[in-house]
């Protein structure tokens, strides 16, 4: 901890330091308007910043005087009657290199130095390859200020790229690349929570992480008690030239390792030059499939040269283990072949990275094709068990968008089984739909479908789904059209005109055990209920309830008691009231004496003539049940309806 409060406080002091250095130079300049007749305009100034703690901050500054090149240097923190070497030397300051101009010393009384260079132009200054140093004194030659100058200063462009944790001792931190006025680049790499006294080899490798590769260009290490490696860099590990421009475009990343016995550890590491990752990047949710607690995400993130990084993390996998995944086509529910193989989890760490650039097959597989992919992620247990899944997600198209709907599933014909129908939007327009049963009988399997019309009407099947596992109770297909090979969308779906049947068996497929009304025939949740009372004691009595539709229209249920099994009961709505009598308006679906129900979807009159819900709870009418087709005349429950029920 004290440690990184040293690092900020070294790093505060450093701007201080160079922000006192500035305002030191604007001052002298002021006062300096010109040295005997020489202009200062053209002048090149260079900032000494200080070095080694020595409280010494100042310029150097070259101008033109009578024909020769002359050198000012200006210090403050100088010890008074204490003279101070300064020389120009080969290199930069990062690399350092021999004395080639010696400066004449300064004057710690004065804090100045003034030198003539008989051999040096402006010209020269401006494209030298070296750096000033300033020494406390001739016989202890520590450096107390410098500058690179010339080729050597710092341009103002620069490039930042983070490098992540690798392990457990959270060592992070980041690569500064600053361009020199020659093309060359400075390095300094700076991280956090190194150990004290520990050196970190640290070097540009080729490809990406994901890749890996050889090294190309050999950092200086870093210093673990710092955390700080700074480096000049001119020229690749095998000698050819590399420029800062270069490097923004380089296939390479960057690893800084444990230590020189054990480069085997990377402790931080991170893509630069066209790896870089541009901020484009999408998450998709990996979910547990046949090994309880595995889970995770994937995550594609794009690259500045367009190519992606795929990172899968999982929680849960056992120590050790190797985890093969791919992306296959199609959704999960649906199953598909393998598209894409990235490099497998690792069951230790539950990561895996792989930088992505093809399919298997040859096709691009850029961060565009990945997000509108039709496919889905698989992680297999091991190589010898593919079968075995344990994380699994769709991806790209298939992804849902949050949007959905639930529909009820009715029981029917099977005492206890019912639930829901969930309707979910992909991306690409298709749709998920997920029906979940109560009461599913252990190993069942259950056909069902989407039909067409309304339950209460009946109609031929339009979308097969899969079958409803009676031990899960679960079914999930992806829809992605009828069965006739016409499209059909998420949104065509909650506007279709069709119910979904759930069968006892292939065997059985007339024995119906749960049952809804979807799309435009889905139930509002608005009704209103009429009672149907016994007529001259026929003890059959009950209500009728008109639910309201999506489309406007009615759900017309008549549920009485005292039915007897093998009956059928006729029933209409008549026109007037029930003491009025009148003709018969609309009719209904028998009562079936059985369960004593009838359903009916009304959206006109007998006549044809247009009814909604609205207009039907506004109807002057009654509504009759007969004894039996035959039997017409006898009514054994009766209710009015509409604008003539009792309020």
């Amino acid at each position: 901890m004290y440690k990184n409060y040293y690092k900020g406080i070294r790093s505060f002091t450093t701007w201080s330091l160079a922000l006192c250095a500035m305002l030191f130079v604007w001052s002298c300049e002021e006062e300096d308007e010109g040295i005997g007749e020489a202009p200062i305009e053209g002048a090149i100034t260079y900032i000494l910043d200080e070095r080694n703690t020595s409280g010494v901050n100042g310029f150097i500054k070259f101008y033109e005087e009578e024909g020769n090149t002359v050198a000012l240097i200006k210090l403050a923190g100088l010890e008074d009657g204490q003279m101070y070497p300064a020389h120009i030397h080969a290199n930069s300051a990062v690399e350092t290199g021999d004395v080639e101009v010696t400066f004449t010393p300064v004057d710690g009384s004065r804090g100045e130095s003034l030198t003539t260079l008989e051999n040096l132009s402006l010209e020269d200054i401006e494209n030298y390859d070296g750096y000033v140093n300033v020494h406390l004194s001739e016989s202890d030659l520590t450096v107390i200020a410098q500058a690179d100058i010339g080729g050597n200063e710092l341009s103002g462009d620069s490039k930042t790229y983070d490098l992540g944790l690798m392990t457990e001792d959270s060592i992070s931190g980041t690569l500064l690349m600053e361009k020199r006025k020659n093309g060359f680049t400075k390095a300094t790499i700076t991280l956090e929570n190194t150990p004290n006294g520990g050196s970190h080899p640290a070097h540009i490798h080729q490809n990406t992480a994901a890749e890996g590769g050889g090294i190309a260009i050999s950092f200086n290490p870093v210093n673990g008690s710092t955390g700080v490696s700074v480096t000049n860099i001119r020229s690749f590990d095998d000698g050819g030239e590399v420029m800062y421009d270069d490097l923004l475009e380089y296939d390479g990343y960057v690893n800084v390792h444990l230590s020189a016995d054990n480069l085997g550890t990377v402790v931080s590491q991170g893509d630069i030059g066209q790896n870089e990752l541009n901020g484009n990047e999408i998450t998709y949710t990996l979910f547990e499939r046949a090994v309880d607690g595995i889970s995770g995400e994937i995550t594609f993130a794009e690259r500045n040269n367009k190519e992606v990084l795929a990172t899968i993390m999982l929680e849960g996998t056992p120590e050790g283990g190797s985890h093969p995944a791919h992306i296959h086509q199609n959704s999960y529910v649906e199953s598909g072949a393998i598209a894409l193989t990235f490099n497998p989890v690792n069951g230790t760490t539950g990561m895996s990275k792989t930088n992505l650039t093809f399919f298997d097959n040859g096709d691009s597989a850029k961060y565009e094709t990945i997000v509108d992919y039709d496919g889905y992620v698989n992680v297999h247990l091991s190589a010898d068990a593919l079968g075995t899944i344990v994380a699994q997600g769709d991806i790209g198209g298939n992804e849902l968008t949050g949007e959905s709907v639930t529909y009820d599933l009715g029981e029917r014909a099977v005492e206890g089984i019912s639930g829901t129908a969930i309707l979910a939007e992909r991306k690409n327009g298709n749709s998920l739909l997920t029906i979940s049963l109560d009461g599913t009988p252990e190993g069942g399997q259950h056909p069902s479908h989407i039909h067409a019309n309304t339950a209460a009407e009946g109609g031929g099947i339009v979308v097969s789904l899969s079958n409803v596992n009676g031990t899960t109770g679960i079914s999930m297909t992806t829809i992605r059209q009828f069965d006739d090979g016409s499209e059909v969308s998420y949104a065509d779906l909650l506007d279709y005109d069709g119910y979904i049947n759930v069968h006892l068996s292939s065997n059985d497929l007339g024995t119906i055990v749960a049952q809804g009304d979807i799309g435009q025939n889905q139930l509002t949740g608005t009704s209103v209920s009429y009672p149907l009372a016994e007529v001259e004691g026929s003890g059959v009595s009950g209500t009728a309830t008109f639910y309201e539709r999506n489309s406007g229209y009615t759900l017309v249920m008549l549920d009485v008691e005292g039915t007897n099994a093998l009956d059928n009961h006729p029933a209409h709505i008549h026109y007037n009231s029930a003491e009025e009598g009148g003709e018969i308006a609309i009719s209904l679906m028998n009562v079936v004496g059985e369960d004593g129900i009838s359903r009916t979807n009304v959206v006109a009159l007998d006549n044809n003539k247009e009814i909604t819900y609205n207009d039907l709870t506004e109807f002057d009418g009654y509504i009759n049940i007969h004894q039996s087709a035959l039997n017409l005349a006898t009514i054994v429950a009766q209710g009015d309806i509409g604008a003539n029920a009792a309020e």
